[in-house]
């Protein structure tokens, strides 16, 4: 899906204000504002939380940081079995996004009885993912 030279005005604008305005911006998570430090630091522009992506159970998901690439990042520290589900609706019903995951601790196991860890579980899903520490420097351009 290409964007037209509106939307990608007005995407530039709502960026352009943000980064002007970018210690306005309250994140919910440290490891979200860590990111959102990294990328300025990177000269890297993004939109935080603010683009809607429907999915099947009548819900909205906000992804974390969305890049001019189109990249779009979902930062978790904890990640439990909610937002794990919410991940595969939001792919099933928008096949062409291009999500990828950032955690702070890939290799905690998605429950106590589980051996599956969060690294595993994406892998298995087809979902890239990362640690912060190790963020791709190509996901980022």
């Amino acid at each position: 899906m290409t964007k037209t030279t509106k939307e990608n005005l007005e995407w530039a604008e709502r960026t352009y204000a943000k980064l002007k305005n970018k210690y306005d911006i309250k994140f919910r998570s440290k490891l979200e504002e860590k990111v959102a430090h990294l990328l300025s630091e990177l000269g890297i522009s993004y939109e935080y939380e603010s683009t809607k992506v429907p999915y099947t159970i009548q819900h909205n998901y906000y992804p974390d940081f969305i890049l001019s690439n189109n990249i779009h990042l979902e930062t978790k520290g904890y990640w439990d079995a909610k937002d794990r589900r919410k991940v595969l609706a939001v792919k099933r019903d928008n096949p062409d996004l291009d999500l990828r995951m950032v955690f702070q601790a890939p290799y905690n196991t998605i429950s106590k009885k589980s051996k599956t860890t969060y690294a595993k579980w994406c892998e298995k899903h087809d979902i890239p993912w990362t640690s912060y520490h190790d963020i791709p420097i190509d996901w980022l351009k």
